[in-house]
């Protein structure tokens, strides 16, 4: 059976950013009924070198919405990486799964072996179209979706497995 490279993307990234929409919206209520300074859990990291959760969310858009861009051979859109809020790290997601539904099974299916190349400072990586999907951008949202869950697990927000797998 041949793997679809839509379903693998597109509905993939949707369904954890959702997931994490959700999170995000069960934080932002446990913070404003403990009175809690929302910017306490979305400037929070687990680790001195990690980045807060801000940014795991932005790093999660990130990942998704350039994967799928890539595959179809579309520009990426750029995001301004400003969000300061629950409501607006939410907006954002809800973006960004608007954006990655946009594609067409058409657009994506049949990329497998597309050769993408990422630019880095330290020289261009390149990649096939389905390891780049399965080796290097589904586990990046995974670990960034997982990442902010863990933070906001960490800080006391009520979130269980559930939460991160989301409704079936």
């Amino acid at each position: 059976m041949q793997i679809s490279m839509y379903r693998a993307s597109v509905q993939v990234f949707a369904r954890n950013l959702r997931n994490l929409a959700a999170i995000l919206r069960k934080a932002d209520a446990h913070a404003a009924e403990r009175k809690i300074e929302p910017s306490v859990f979305l400037n929070y990291r687990l680790a001195p070198d990690m980045f807060p959760l801000v940014r795991q969310v932005q790093i999660a858009t990130d990942m998704a919405k350039g994967c799928v861009s890539r595959l179809a051979g579309v520009e990426i859109p750029a995001y301004d990486d400003k969000e300061s809020t629950f409501g607006e790290l939410i907006a954002r997601l809800e973006k960004c799964v608007a954006y990655v539904e946009g594609f067409k099974p058409g657009q994506i299916d049949g990329t497998e072996d597309k050769t993408v190349v990422l630019k880095r400072p330290s020289g261009d990586v390149t990649y096939q179209g389905l390891p780049y999907l399965l080796d290097y951008v589904q586990p990046n949202v995974y670990f960034h979706c997982m990442t902010a869950y863990a933070i906001l697990r960490h800080c006391g927000v009520e979130l269980g497995k559930k939460d991160f797998i989301g409704p079936p």
